[in-house]
């Protein structure tokens, strides 16, 4: 059965029938569609155009088919999509009068309110699996506020960092894509129900009434707009793929740092698999893939914008392709969100390789050129002559550490012990006082304050 057939005289093909449903997608919605149907009727009983009796008929058959679906005893399958199975399965259990649920709606409105309905619980539990992997970030950022390793810039040792700090960056990183995912849910919280093909109807409907029942905080106004408008899925889908590019830098952090050339971490073997021929080998497949599933949500929004780009007002068919990415994206974030947490919370660090290398590279040069400034010497100065102790070292084969004072006060008198002090990478770390900076002190603040945000208890 169809919800159209009366206007045509011959069936849809069976490979056309095949080739539109959507089903198989979009009967993942049941729950929204039956919770936007229960407030529809109540609505529809509230204005008198179904009776209390027969609105309650029909909320208790919403109810049973909700259940059996989710028990498994009702399988969802043989219909256009999953408004016209629900509305089949209703007319199957309770005769005509099944046929007045759709009053003063079109699937143009449902199928909009079942979208937003959805992205609301998909934001909530992202939202969620966004604080666990934060959480777990500062779970290993307490266990090293005095692990050094060396900072990158162009994947080039830059400067002396602490690991907590390195950590931090990510878990503000991931409060940004949190942040963008609440603005997403308050923007997309307007209720289309109501708006039906295009331009509203004639019954006397309340639209407002609905939008409560459903916990929207208002209606969408316009009703071209309700039915044709996917804002809120790119918005969401946008989001996704931002958040991803974040996920798949940490994870390109994980697969470098633990190579033999960095070896900076051990990723355990609940989270790394071998090779079909090398014996010895142990990879960091599960940081790869995540990485590798970035492309894909990527290509989600890219597959919506493109969708959306050339379609005239209203609804087009073309919006049937919205779910797929919609459906794809939620999925593969929130899944990389859980399973980076938990191969996060597994990782074992190795501070002494990391301080090793933080001291590789002349990392404390600009600590050097700083030591001269506060001694009264502009900083373009102080940098073209650290340049050249630079230089002078690399020439001799020596590092900071194996220059004489002699040596470097050939460079200039202001140069004396004290600037050993300087280029020490703890003294290094330790003197960047400036908020936000890499020392212990401001490190200590930086993860009290994520701590008491997510309510970490405090060890």
């Amino acid at each position: 059965m169809t919800l159209w057939g009366s206007r045509f005289r011959d069936k849809l093909s069976e490979l056309a029938f095949r080739f539109s449903s959507s089903l198989d997608v979009d009967k993942r919605f049941y729950k929204e569609d039956i919770d936007g149907s229960k407030a529809h009727v109540e609505m529809l009983a509230a204005q008198g155009i179904l009776s209390r009796d027969e609105a309650g008929t029909i909320i208790s058959a919403l109810d049973a088919i909700r259940m059996e679906i989710e028990n498994g005893t009702l399988l969802v399958r043989d219909a256009e999509d999953i408004h016209t199975f629900i509305e089949e399965e209703l007319q199957n259990r309770i005769g005509e009068v099944a046929g007045k649920l759709h009053s003063g709606r079109s699937r143009n409105d449902q199928i909009a309110l079942d979208e937003r309905l959805y992205l609301r619980s998909a934001i909530d539990s992202i939202c969620s699996a966004i604080r666990g992997l934060q959480r777990a970030l500062l779970d290993q950022a307490e266990l090293h506020c005095n692990t050094i390793l060396p900072g990158f810039t162009h994947l080039q040792h830059a400067q002396p960092v602490l690991l907590a700090h390195h950590l931090i960056a990510y878990v503000e990183m991931l409060d940004r894509d949190r942040e963008r995912f609440l603005d997403c849910r308050k923007r997309s919280n307007h209720s289309p129900l109501g708006a039906a093909a295009l331009a509203g109807t004639s019954l006397p409907i309340d639209r407002s009434s609905t939008a409560k029942k459903l916990g929207f905080d208002e209606i969408v106004k316009n009703s071209i707009d309700a039915v044709s408008d996917r804002d809120a899925l790119i918005e969401f889908v946008s989001d996704a793929a931002i958040a991803m590019v974040h996920l798949s830098r940490l994870a390109e952090e994980l697969v470098l740092w633990s190579s033999p050339e960095f070896n900076f971490v051990e990723i355990p073997d609940a989270f790394a698999t071998g090779s079909s021929i090398m014996p010895q080998k142990k990879n960091p497949d599960i940081a790869e893939l995540i990485r590798g599933k970035s492309a894909s949500v990527i290509g989600d929004l890219v597959t919506l914008l493109t969708i959306m780009k050339g379609l005239p007002l209203a609804y087009n068919r073309d919006l049937q392709e919205d779910k797929a990415p919609l459906f794809h994206a939620h999925d593969t974030l929130e899944q990389s969100l859980i399973v980076m947490a938990a191969m996060i919370a597994s990782l074992k660090f190795n501070a002494g390789r990391m301080r090793e290398m933080a001291a590789v590279g002349f990392t404390t040069a600009t600590d050097l050129a700083e030591h001269l400034v506060k001694k009264g010497m502009p900083f373009r100065e102080a940098h073209r002559l650290v340049g050249e102790i630079v230089r002078y070292a690399l020439e001799s084969g020596k590092s900071f550490s194996d220059l004489t004072v002699d040596e470097l006060k050939h460079f200039s008198s202001m140069l004396d012990d004290q600037a050993f002090q300087a280029m020490d990478i703890s003294q290094s770390v330790n003197a960047k006082q400036s908020e936000g900076g890499t020392s212990t002190k401001e490190v200590r603040k930086q993860l009290e304050y994520w701590k008491k945000l997510l309510k970490v208890a405090l060890s």
